[in-house]
């Protein structure tokens, strides 16, 4: 993984709604995420509405994400989840399926889907992207949701 992540943008006056979509599965690196996320996006965004979505593991977050994509009242919405690597393929076939969901969400939906559903090999990974400030992956990805709802909101105005 990068650690060469995009500056951080400018703050955002507009009136926004995020949405976040985190698993409970692996909780105290997707809270980690969550926690980072919501932190970055009060501060870039302060003006916008936050809401966080449970769902039980990283599987269920496109179906949740493809209903708040479908109401087109969100300006991006963030998945959060964290795959742990094992001892067999589950991992790999996991992580393809949700990916590869969320990205037909966001294209056929038009809403910018930011896919923060992480694999990773060990513990120590998930701690340095997940729980520590350096490279945290929820930072990035608040970042990431403001600069492209500003983008879509240009395009669409």
């Amino acid at each position: 993984m990068s650690t060469n992540a995009p500056g951080r943008p400018q703050i955002d006056k507009g009136k926004r709604t995020f949405q976040i979509v985190a698993s409970q599965f692996n909780p105290q690196y997707v809270q980690g995420l969550v926690d980072h996320a919501a932190k970055e996006l009060r501060e870039l965004a302060p003006g916008a509405a936050i809401s966080i979505r449970r769902v039980p593991g990283s599987f269920e977050i496109p179906v949740v994400v493809r209903e708040l994509a479908r109401k087109k009242n969100n300006n991006a919405i963030i998945a959060c989840g964290v795959i742990m690597q094992g001892e067999t393929n589950h991992a790999k076939n996991l992580i393809r399926s949700v990916t590869d969901a969320l990205q037909r969400i966001a294209v056929d939906y038009g809403v910018p889907v930011v896919n923060v559903v992480l694999s990773f090999d060990n513990e120590d990974q998930a701690r340095e992207r997940c729980l520590e400030s350096r490279i945290n992956r929820g930072t990035e990805a608040a970042r990431a949701a403001v600069e492209i709802a500003r983008v879509m909101s240009e395009l669409r105005t």
